[in-house]
């Protein structure tokens, strides 16, 4: 049995209902974008892409985990693709994709940047590399303004797991922590990154548009 196979025989009908629909990125990506965001709190763990469709919401890996399971029940690769941030700021994971041989992702977030990118990618570096200029803290303290992204993994396959360890597992929080010790690339010498110039004021209003609030309801644009 294929791992596309794999996965299907692990979902009930209703779900097969919703991923049969996801045939395609960008109705993946709709489908994402119409979730209200999840705001964890406490040790609520990470959701599954079982458990995305039961709660109704998802954060950004949760929501990539659930686009790299998508892709995969339609016999693509289930890869997702971690960029790592200083310590101050967040990772961000995204579900890479290939058409045409480029590089597109999938992403869910709750702000204007980070989003959906379209195949157009020669490579992972390149694709990475166009979130490198909106990823910053945008607080004010003492890193204000400051870019933070510092590396990013190589196309993780899930395929190595077994479908029902992350599928449609109670939690996933262990799937995390395997991504982030998997291999990084560095974006730039660390000498380099410590010279870059402070995001302009206008970037960061623009970043503090939020899609959905923190009780569900989305936000007018």
């Amino acid at each position: 049995m294929n791992y596309s196979a794999q996965i299907r025989a692990l979902l009930s009908p209703a779900e097969h209902r919703v991923f049969e629909k996801l045939s395609t990125p960008q109705k993946i990506q709709d489908y994402l974008e119409s979730l209200p965001q999840n705001f964890p709190r406490g040790r609520e763990g990470m959701l599954s892409p079982r458990g995305v469709l039961k709660a109704g919401k998802a954060h950004c890996m949760e929501g990539a985990v659930f686009a790299a399971a998508s892709l995969s029940f339609h016999g693509n690769l289930p890869l997702l693709l971690d960029i790592q941030s200083a310590d101050i700021d967040l990772d961000h994971v995204v579900a890479p994709f290939k058409k045409g041989g480029l590089w597109g992702a999938i992403s869910k977030t709750n702000h204007p940047v980070l989003r959906y990118r379209d195949p157009v990618y020669k490579n992972v570096r390149e694709l990475t590399m166009s979130y490198f200029h909106e990823y910053f803290w945008p607080d004010k303290d003492k890193y204000y303004r400051q870019k933070t992204m510092l590396a990013h993994s190589r196309p993780f396959d899930l395929r190595h797991l077994k479908p029902e360890r992350w599928v449609t597992a109670e939690k996933i929080d262990w799937l995390a922590e395997e991504l982030d010790r998997s291999p990084h690339s560095p974006i730039a010498p660390r000498l380099v990154l410590k010279d870059l110039r402070l995001v302009n004021p206008v970037e960061v209003k623009a970043w503090r548009l939020t899609e959905w609030t923190e009780n569900g309801k989305k936000n007018r644009v």
